[in-house]
């Protein structure tokens, strides 16, 4: 039950057929350190999500690689069974090692054998959207995803899944995946300063496809800015809350993930990111991009 008296900032946009909340929550910090393993707070975990719930958030970002099998399994038991309104998006396409690494995992099989972990982890039926995972850990890498992203197709063929995305994907990568198949999200790396996903994001808000960033203030290696500080400052605010309020100005198609383990901080992020930049304060910040 939505309890938040206060809209959500951003509005919707429609992440294929349906309409979600611009403002999400990304589940990827709910595991333990390096992404790997259980949360340090298991029951502060849960409080989270229902959290989000509770906020009218009704888009959350998960993938079975993160634990592994950890964020999912906290999302059954959080919000099993799931309110009509929640559209609940993973990502295939790696797993991770006895170090914590990411190594790929995209043949056909092998995604095949993803597809129905994120089903029975998250205690679904269909997944709402299924993101192919591309490049390494590193970001994008050159080369065709048809394989894979067919194999993903017979599966949307075969009602196990309902909407296809990719993610860590390059501008060409995206053009050839929609001769492919209907995508109806794009994940990448993007914020403040690495900014070189602009073009694809106006194509692809004409196209009515959306835009969902990660690591919104830099992720493991967070954004020094000046000009960050300095209007972060001015309008007494934290760097985050600026980011993600610079972000849902960007381009209406832009959905944010942004992750937490604390429901104090879930709450600064959605108000943070309803904060109204003037025309100057997104002149500064443009000027942070290299």
């Amino acid at each position: 039950m939505n309890t938040h008296s206060a809209p959500l900032p951003g509005g919707t946009w429609n992440l294929g057929d349906r309409a979600v909340t611009r403002f999400g929550y990304g589940a990827m910090q709910l595991a333990g350190p390096g992404v790997m393993g259980p949360p340090a707070d298991h029951d502060g975990a849960l409080a989270v999500l229902r959290a989000a719930a509770d906020l009218g958030i009704t888009h959350i970002d998960t993938a079975s690689a993160y634990g592994p099998q950890v964020t999912n399994r906290l999302i059954r038991e959080a919000l099993h069974p799931y309110p009509a309104s929640l559209r609940i998006a993973t990502k295939v396409g790696a797993v991770r090692d006895q170090h914590g690494g990411w190594p790929p995992a995209r043949k056909p099989e092998e995604l095949r054998r993803a597809v129905h972990e994120n089903l029975d982890e998250l205690g679904l039926d269909t997944l709402d959207v299924v993101n192919l995972r591309l490049g390494d850990a590193q970001g994008p890498r050159p080369g065709s995803l048809a394989e894979p992203l067919e194999a993903l197709a017979e599966l949307k063929e075969q009602g196990l899944i309902r909407h296809l995305g990719v993610s860590n994907a390059t501008h060409e990568q995206v053009t050839e995946a929609q001769t492919v198949a209907p995508i109806v999200c794009v994940q990448n790396m993007y914020n403040l300063a690495h900014r070189q996903d602009d073009e694809l994001i106006d194509d692809l808000a004409g196209k009515g496809i959306a835009y969902v960033p990660f690591f919104p203030l830099g992720g493991f290696t967070p954004l020094q800015s000046s000009a960050l500080s300095a209007v972060a400052t001015r309008l007494d605010a934290s760097p985050m809350a600026i980011a993600l309020a610079w972000l849902l100005r960007r381009s209406p198609n832009i959905l944010l993930i942004p992750g937490t383990s604390s429901v104090a901080h879930l709450r600064e992020n959605a108000a943070g990111a309803g904060l109204p930049l003037s025309d100057g304060d997104l002149a500064e910040l443009d000027r942070i991009a290299p």
